[in-house]
This record gives C-alpha cells, sequence and structure tokens, in this order.
C-alpha cells in the first residue's frame, strides 16, 4: 500500500475565537488519551503497553474516521484520482473537523502524500520542551486514525504517520 504521512509544525499564534465545541473537542481529546495510558500504566510491560495505547487510539479514530467521511462525501461526485482524494482529505474533511484546511500538501507522485498543519488544534496546549515533543506522539495517534479510517472509506489503503517537528513556544 501507499504510506501516507502527516506532518506538522505548530505554531501559536492569535487567531480566531475558538468556539466552545472546539474546547470540548479538544477537551475530550486530552482526557480520552489520559484516560486509555492511565489504564495501560497497571500493566507491567509499559512499551509494550504504550504500543497498545496508541494502537487503541489510532483504531478508535479509524472508525470515527470511516463514519465522517461517509457523512461529508454523501452528495459529492466520485473522485477521479488519489490526487482528488486527498485534496479532498485536506480541504472539506480537515475544515469539517479542526474548522481549517490542511496548510500544504505534497507528494512524490508515486502514492506518498504530506499534509502540514501549523497550528495543529490538538497540540496547541503543549509547550515547548523537549519531552512534551517526544509525548506528542500519543496526542496524533486518534488524528492518524482519522485519517487512515477516510481513506479507507474511499477506496485508498494506507499507513498513516505523524511527525511534530517544533511545538508552540
Amino acid at each position: 500500500g501507499a504510506l501516507y504521512s502527516v506532518q506538522t509544525l505548530t505554531v501559536k499564534t492569535l487567531g480566531p475565537v475558538i468556539m466552545a465545541d472546539d474546547i470540548l473537542f479538544e477537551f475530550l481529546h486530552m482526557e480520552m488519551v489520559s484516560h486509555i495510558y492511565t489504564e495501560q500504566l497497571t500493566r507491567e510491560d509499559i512499551e509494550k503497553d504504550r504500543v497498545t495505547c496508541v494502537s487503541v487510539l489510532e483504531g478508535m479514530g479509524f472508525r470515527v474516521g470511516q463514519g465522517l467521511i461517509e457523512r461529508f462525501t454523501k452528495d459529492c461526485p466520485s473522485f477521479k484520482d488519489d490526487l482528488d482524494i486527498m485534496k479532498f482529505i485536506c480541504k472539506d474533511f480537515w475544515n469539517g473537523i479542526f474548522r481549517k484546511q490542511i496548510d500544504n500538501l505534497r507528494t512524490n507522485h508515486q502514492g506518498t502524500y504530506v499534509l502540514q498543519d501549523n497550528k495543529f488544534a490538538l497540540l496547541t496546549q503543549f509547550s515547548c520542551r523537549t519531552q512534551q515533543l517526544e509525548q506528542s506522539s500519543k496526542y496524533l495517534a486518534y488524528t492518524c486514525g482519522l485519517i487512515r479510517g477516510a481513506l479507507s472509506n474511499l477506496g485508498l489503503e494506507s499507513v498513516v504517520t505523524a511527525e511534530v517537528s517544533l511545538l508552540p513556544s
């Protein structure tokens, strides 16, 4: 299958007013991640459990992504190719979830796409510390699942990974 990569570079800026449902979604996401990781801390093999937590969060996102893409595409004409699908993900799908479009979409025209969100909402609560940068991956698993689930329902089997270069300062 194709490799899809999500690269996020988050910079804190003064932006539009945050809506109440945005705050609720961000809080729910933080609590979901916290709950899943807290539940696993009682286990003996911590590294195995970390992988399990990421897998659980990614699986939850996958199921939600499948459902959301059905709703977002119900009145859309069919897509002509993979790039058309990725453009829809970057514009309509991302906007429907995060109230903004992806900032940058790049491709090598061989099935690899890089989506860049410079103000990724689910990481804006972090400050720029090395430990928090390392911890950020657990807050990206759900979103990787959202993308993979959406792509799956559109007929694209994919591997979605996330990378954080910089957190807001």
